[in-house]
């Protein structure tokens, strides 16, 4: 039997355990540890639960009397292609960077604010597909009601009882088959009756075309932009199906499918023949192989990471989800919540981000609006970069090619702002972009930062450590890397003299994302050149072309590649600016001079990006700037928004104190959650789920520094526990097993062939190793690190 044969017919089998159990009416068993479940429909869309294909998403709201299925594809924008730039710009540059450098920084932000903003400064907004709602007559005292989510499947499952009769509802969306599937049954026959319909709240209009379907069919901006259509099958087994309106009804059926499908004109020239072989290829196949299939492929991302977590305080997997979020809130710790909440991550993920589909926006798939917040946009400061730290670390590489394929996308529109605002070569992205290319600053002078493109080309490079693709690095991530650095090399200018960095390489214009300084003379600003996470951000770009270059060059001919490349960013590299304390608080400096702060508390932490994301900063490398960086977090305090307490647990895992990391990730679960785990930013923004759940995995595992580091930030609060799957550069997994706070042993399983340094847990050394079931003699360095190669295929097991 096939693996894929015995992982489909696992699920299966959970599925049917699962159905047993509520078919039982036994509402209080255990879901297991990758469920969600509650004991109430949703009364809000933070309470819904969300399934999605990367695709075609739907939050679930599990009503008895009146469901509700808000539904999203990801495809539909408002707006379009549009050159943007302002001709204005390149003239004004010069002028605005004497302003700067002679510290005129508000009035070479009122003459940027005039001259350099996109035409217009602004986007569309992603918006929502519609709603699915179903009409249940006489469904309106249920009891033994519950609602839940199967992580490991993918499905969500709606039971209750009415009078003598169970009902089981169950909605997933599939990507092999493209549709979303609702299944309704009954354990008595006859027993389903209800009506279907499709709205949205603008732009639309719906009609049943057959006895069996409707089409909702539409337009962005006023009829004239995308055009969009859905499609809904109903698929009965015995009863009556009939039309009522724009509604399909069914009377006393035994048991219902629904399909829905969905298109735009994004992507497709014809979404109303896309919608109906989608509809017509699943209809053939059948509920049971569509689930099947389905199953087949979720299960097998998902059940690539298993984490146990333990320790005191264990509320409980038979306490309902938002019960065991209230308890933390009052202050439990819930280990068993946290590896739920991680694998909760991972499940988003996989329904936001699948290969073909655009990335992860600001709310990942799922918006209920119209105009969303921040137009659910891609923002590429941090947002859109956090959604996919995940992606390596938790074993879901796939889940980040759609980010590899907007930077593609981005390229043309990208050089032709570089050409046009700098008159540079490579590509650009500011701080923000959509589907349609937008690359030009937008949202005010705050939007003036043109490192969003060299941020965004960290991810390739990353894709490529975890794996030892050479061929990837080759043909995708390196022209991505040197389009982006390309630009920064023409964008560096030198500072002139009587700047505090005179002959350094510097960013002018630039500021700290979205924060603010005090100058000597009163005033406020934004506005200023080099600040230190630009200066980050270059040096992490260029040392991973350095170090591209110098790979892609052992297999060119003559071991020679793009040389002169290299030089030039080795040469540039060394002129720039240094990372500096400050000299009033100890903290690391956020701008290129001393400046106050007015809001020390401010939700951007941008200058810690040498620690994470990126790896210029580390606790045994540069520890005098990571302890400044210490005084910089302590500064900034632990409250925040949902997704920067992600970051700031994260940038603690990196500086490997584990317990401050879980004090801030627990003040997540318990001020920055919702019902439904989604993130609080408020609203909610999906980047800080994603954010802790990387930041779970730094606490476990780390591999930034030349090494991996097992547990080197486990919290107290975990003692005991054990992890599988996680991912470590070099292509290394890793599984660990932990007891008392200390570690009892590791596995690495080799995806590449490599030499790795392995650091043991702190305190601890390694006993016994073992390559391929066989000893192996050691040496451990002075630190107590090992080294081991592996080839392909090898498994190396570790005994502390």
């Amino acid at each position: 039997m096939s693996m894929s044969r015995r992982v489909c017919l696992l699920c299966q089998t959970c599925m049917i355990v699962a159905g047993l159990v509520m078919v039982a009416g036994a509402g209080e068993e255990s879901p297991g540890p990758m469920m969600l479940w509650y004991r109430q429909p949703a009364k809000s869309w933070v309470e819904a639960l969300p399934i999605g294909n990367g695709r075609l998403g739907g939050m679930v709201f599990g009503g008895v009397a009146n469901e509700h299925v808000q539904l999203n594809d990801d495809t539909l924008w408002a707006g379009g292609p549009k050159d943007r730039c302002n001709p204005k710009a390149l003239g004004a540059l010069p002028e605005i960077r004497r302003l700067l450098f002679t510290g005129k920084n508000n009035e070479a932000a009122n003459l940027a604010g005039r001259t350099m903003m996109g035409i217009p400064p602004t986007i569309e907004s992603y918006q929502t597909l519609g709603d699915l709602r179903l009409t249940l007559p006489g469904a309106e005292q249920p009891t033994e009601y519950r609602r839940q989510l199967d992580l490991d499947a993918g499905v969500v499952t709606v039971t209750y009882r009415l009078g003598d009769a169970q009902f089981t509802r169950e909605y997933f969306s599939s990507t092999p088959d493209q549709v979303l599937v609702v299944r309704l049954t009954c354990d008595k026959p006859g027993r389903i009756s209800f009506s279907a319909a499709l709205d949205r709240s603008q732009q639309w209009k719906t009609e049943a075309v057959g006895p069996d379907r409707l089409v909702m069919s539409g337009a962005t901006n006023g009829g004239k932009g995308m055009k969009f259509q859905a499609h809904l099958k109903m698929i009965p087994q015995g009863g009556k199906l009939s039309i009522e309106g724009n509604r399909l009804a069914i009377d006393k059926a035994d048991a219902v499918t629904l399909l829905l499908a969905s298109a735009t004109t994004y992507r497709q020239k014809d979404p109303q023949a896309v919608c109906q072989e989608q509809i017509e290829a699943a209809a053939r196949k059948g509920f049971e192989a569509v689930r099947n299939d389905h199953l087949a492929t979720h299960c097998g991302l998902m059940r690539r990471v298993k984490l146990v977590l333990r320790g005191a305080g264990e509320v409980g997997q038979d306490r309902p989800t938002d019960e065991r979020l209230a308890a933390v809130k009052k202050g439990a710790d819930d280990p068993g919540l946290a590896a739920l909440y991680f694998q909760f991550g991972r499940y988003l993920l996989v329904g936001c981000s699948r290969p073909g589909g655009l990335p992860a926006n600001l709310q990942g798939l799922w918006s209920e609006h119209m105009n969303a917040p921040w137009n659910a946009d891609f923002h590429t400061n941090i947002n859109v970069q956090m959604n996919y730290w995940p992606a390596e670390t938790c074993n879901l590489a796939e889940c980040h090619l759609p980010l590899f394929d907007l930077m593609d996308g981005l390229v043309p529109s990208g050089s032709e702002t570089a050409k046009k605002l700098y008159g540079a070569q490579g590509w650009v992205v500011h701080h923000l972009t959509d589907p349609f290319g937008f690359s030009v600053p937008a949202d005010g002078v705050q939007g003036i930062w043109p490192m969003g493109s060299a941020w965004l080309c960290q991810h390739p490079y990353e894709h490529y450590l975890f794996s030892g693709d050479k061929n990837f690095l080759a043909k995708r991530a390196y022209p991505l890397m040197k389009g982006g650095a390309r630009f920064m090399l023409d964008f560096l200018v030198e500072a002139p003299a009587g700047t505090p960095v005179a002959g350094k390489l510097v960013t002018a214009p630039s500021h700290s994302p979205e924060n603010s300084f005090t100058m000597a003379n009163g005033q406020r600003s934004q506005f200023t050149y080099s600040a230190t996470m630009d200066i980050e951000i270059i040096h992490d770009l260029f040392t991973n072309c350095i170090e591209a270059i110098d790979v892609l060059a052992a297999d060119a001919p003559g071991g020679k590649f793009d040389a002169e490349f290299r030089a030039e960013l080795a040469a540039a590299l060394k002129r720039l600016p240094p990372l500096q304390i400050s000299k009033r608080t100890g903290a690391l400096q956020e701008w290129i001079e001393d400046y106050a702060e007015p809001e020390p508390q401010h939700r951007h932490v941008s200058h810690m990006f040498g620690l994470h994301p990126g790896r210029m900063i580390t606790p045994r490398g540069t520890p005098e700037l990571a302890d400044a960086l210490r005084k910089t977090l302590n500064r900034r305090g632990d409250a925040a928004t949902g997704w920067s307490r992600a970051w700031k647990t994260a940038a603690w895992a990196r500086l490997e104190d584990g317990d401050h990391a879980y004090r801030i990730f627990k003040g997540l679960l318990a001020h920055g959650t919702y019902p439904n785990l989604f993130d609080a930013h408020p609203p909610f923004q999906i980047d800080g789920n994603f954010g802790a759940t990387s930041a779970i995995a730094e606490m476990l595992v780390q591999s930034h520094a030349g090494e991996i580091a097992i547990l080197p930030a486990l919290p107290s609060v975990w003692p005991n526990g054990s992890v599988q799957g996680l991912r470590a550069r070099g292509g290394i997994e890793v599984g660990i097993v932990w007891k008392e706070g200390r570690g009892v042993s590791a596995t690495l399983t080799a995806t590449a062939d490599g030499h790795h340094k392995l650091r043991p847990p702190k305190g601890q050394k390694v006993v016994k190793l073992r390559i391929a079931g066989q000893p192996v003699p050691m040496v451990a360095n002075a630190e107590g690190t090992i080294t081991v190669e592996l080839k392909k295929g090898q498994e190396c097991q570790v005994v502390f």
